[in-house]
């Protein structure tokens, strides 16, 4: 993502419905689990590091561009500057990797999600995010350069593939499907945005009652996935 972009989103992502959610569900993932090392690849700002940190986790910010790495050391983040293809760290060091929205920015998406189950331990978890369905490619896409949209079927077979268990993946961002592809027809550029405070009050109670309504296997704007290192 272009250093423009990756500053608009630190400015607005403490307090946007759609990072705020994005938090909450992280944080649902990590409950009953165990802290201990974790690296949060593509982590910009350290948005999502923070909710790791929080909760106890001793976490890394892994960040390729400046203008984020540049943010989270300013919030008192742990930072790696480093190409998530390849990371300087040991193999089987990791007890947990999150890439929350990342793993679409990169072209070789498979040298990646390789990288990941290197650094993890036996046992160890990835946490990850993506944009889904090609059939929703726009200009947004272009404007914060998206290689590729994932279906459940291309996400799940990128990490079997190399090495890893699918525990579960599952669509969010249901039941405002329909909006957003309605204005990406017309879209030309990022969606990254301001939003008054009632248009995101409203939008963050709409994508809140997913939490509630049993809507995970049907069409969303984005899939989340669980995975642990394949067992020898």
């Amino acid at each position: 993502m272009q250093g423009h972009e990756v500053r608009k989103l630190t400015l607005v992502e403490d307090w946007h419905w759609w990072y705020a959610e994005r938090r909450h569900i992280l944080a649902g993932l990590i409950e009953g689990m165990t802290p201990g090392l974790v690296c949060d690849i593509g982590a910009a700002g350290g948005g999502n590091t923070r909710v790791l940190v929080e909760n106890g986790w001793r976490a890394a910010a892994v960040e390729y561009g400046a203008d984020g790495a540049e943010v989270a050391h300013s919030r008192g983040l742990d930072v790696l500057r480093a190409d998530a293809t390849r990371f300087p760290l040991a193999t089987d060091s990791l007890d947990l990797v999150t890439a929350l929205d990342v793993l679409e920015h990169i072209p070789d998406d498979d040298a990646a999600v390789r990288e990941i189950r290197r650094v993890l331990r036996p046992g160890g978890q990835a946490i990850i995010a993506v944009p889904c369905d090609p059939k929703l490619w726009s200009a947004h896409d272009v404007a914060v350069d998206h290689v590729r949209r994932y279906t459940q079927e291309t996400l799940r077979s990128l990490f079997e593939r190399n090495g890893m268990d699918v525990v579960e993946c599952w669509s969010w961002m249901v039941l405002l499907r329909p909006a957003v592809k309605l204005r990406r027809r017309s879209s030309s550029g990022s969606d990254l945005d301001n939003p008054s405070p009632f248009v995101n009050a409203a939008l963050s109670t709409i994508v809140k009652l997913e939490r509630h309504l049993p809507v995970r296997r049907l069409p969303g704007v984005t899939l989340w996935l669980r995975a642990t290192v394949r067992e020898n």
